[in-house]
């Protein structure tokens, strides 16, 4: 029988809490010293899409809320209620939606006109989104926001093909690793930021005068304010990296946002399908599993919403130290294809490896190869993605990632809470596990695409293609 641990007792310990202080300031060093080593325009883009999640995460924690205050108990549509809880769900799927949808239109748009327009146009929009948010007073007009917001936000696909067009390709898998763990400080920080404005929101513009405060609009008002430095910044020092120059083969195809999305499944043999496959059934995978994992924790080791936290800490610690200091040496020694492979072992270790922990030491060695695994997959799965793919399609594939991806973050938790539900605590990482050693057999043959100085694009897209 598995031994539960109070976790919360193990970080009452001064050695413990010294431990952990002196590995997090030991950290901070060395990834400082590595930071200094970043060039300068990847650190420009990194700075955009710090300040860009940011703002979005200071206001998905306080969603709830706002919709508590305008929503009351619930709303009756048709001689049908929908609760507080239901309101939730369709605002945040409404976000999820557009997000899915506009992210291979924006990706198709920025091969067409150019990455930096788009990300200009793209954040003018989230900031008017976010103003439309914090001034609202009804539930529809919350409801509207967020689609703005969505709509607005599907740029992903774009920045990582700004990323894929501004460095070499031996270079990418490091340069997506260093993206992402940018983007995992703005998903911590947010939140901080946000309840940061909320108490702003409730002191006086004025000292004294009683009324001239910015109240719930705060957060909005702020996160627009992010958004306007943000365009001033991608304005100024962000150079355009689409090469215009470059001409389409008579080969290559220009498809519609629609006819690629449809190709995935119709030619699912092909290297950009098979990546974009592997990409959605593993995050899928994961993520679905991570959405049932406060539940497991508790069952089984007495963790609580006072010590999640010490969880996440952990695993966020992990992910930067391996984005940022092993990603690029593993993709020097392994190169992309072997090393999204030993990712995807990795992972499905350490999520099957969480049931059969015994104690928090064999928790603990389980939940560090997850963090690990997902720092050397999803990177090198889409730097993999960008090899094979042109110029002119580039952002359009790196968005259609995202729309498979987004899709099957939907649809995973709502199989994995049933499994969890119906089977037992263990079920969802069982599951898990076998699904992501099931997609390593997607990958045979990509090999040829991550070797070093080979014009894969052009060989993959000079060859002729249905329409």
């Amino acid at each position: 029988m598995i031994i539960q641990q109070n976790i919360a007792q193990s970080f009452q310990s001064p050695i413990v809490r010294v431990l952990l202080g002196a590995i997090a300031v030991g950290l901070l060093y060395v990834l400082w010293r590595e930071v200094r080593k970043i060039p300068a325009k990847l650190f420009t883009l990194m700075a955009t899409a710090f300040v860009d999640m940011l703002g979005l995460l200071m206001i998905i924690p306080l969603l709830p809320f706002y919709v508590k205050t305008l929503g009351g108990s619930g709303i009756d549509v048709l001689g049908m209620h929908f609760g507080i809880g239901m309101i939730i769900g369709f605002i945040v799927a409404a976000f999820t939606v557009a997000q899915l949808l506009s992210a291979p239109m924006w990706g198709r748009f920025s091969d067409r006109v150019g990455r930096r327009p788009t990300l200009l146009i793209a954040l003018g929009a989230s900031a008017i989104a976010y103003l439309i948010f914090g001034f609202a007073h009804s539930l529809l007009v919350l409801f509207i926001s967020r689609i703005v917001q969505g709509a607005g936000g599907g740029t992903v696909g774009v920045i990582q093909a700004y990323v894929a067009d501004s460095t070499d390709p031996k270079d990418r898998a490091r340069a997506l690793g260093w993206l992402s763990a940018t983007t995992n400080l703005g998903v911590a920080l947010g939140p901080v930021l946000g309840s940061f404005a909320i108490a702003l929101g409730k002191r006086d513009l004025m000292p004294g005068s009683g009324t001239m405060q910015m109240g719930h609009a705060a957060p909005g008002i702020m996160a627009a304010a992010l958004c306007l430095l943000n365009m001033i910044f991608v304005a100024r020092y962000l150079r355009e990296s689409r090469d215009f120059s470059e001409q389409p083969r008579a080969g290559e195809l220009r498809r519609t946002s629609s006819q690629a999305i449809w190709r995935v499944i119709s030619h699912s043999s092909e290297p950009a399908s098979r990546l974009i496959w592997i990409y959605a059934i593993a995050i899928g995978a994961f993520q679905g599993s991570f959405s049932v994992l406060a539940l497991f924790l508790n069952a089984r080791f007495q963790v609580t919403e006072q010590t999640i936290g010490y969880f996440f800490m952990y695993v966020g610690g992990i992910s930067v130290f391996a984005r940022v200091l092993l990603l690029g040496r593993a993709v020097d020694w392994l190169g992309e294809a072997n090393l999204s492979r030993l990712g995807i072992v990795l992972l499905a270790t350490g999520v099957v490896g969480m049931p059969l922990s015994r104690n928090l030491g064999m928790l603990a060695f389980a939940v560090a190869l997850i963090p690990l695994g997902t720092a050397f997959t999803f990177p090198c799965v889409t730097a993999l993605l960008s090899r094979v793919t042109a110029p002119g399609e580039r952002g359009l594939y790196m968005g259609m990632q995202q729309t498979y991806g987004g899709v099957a973050r939907i649809i995973a938790p709502l199989f994995f809470g049933w499994a969890f539900d119906s089977i037992g605590v263990s079920a969802p990482y069982f599951f898990s596990s076998a699904i992501l050693l099931a997609t390593i057999s997607l990958g045979f043959g990509l090999d040829k695409y991550a070797r070093p100085g080979r014009s894969v694009a052009r060989e993959v897209t000079g060859e002729k293609r249905e329409a």
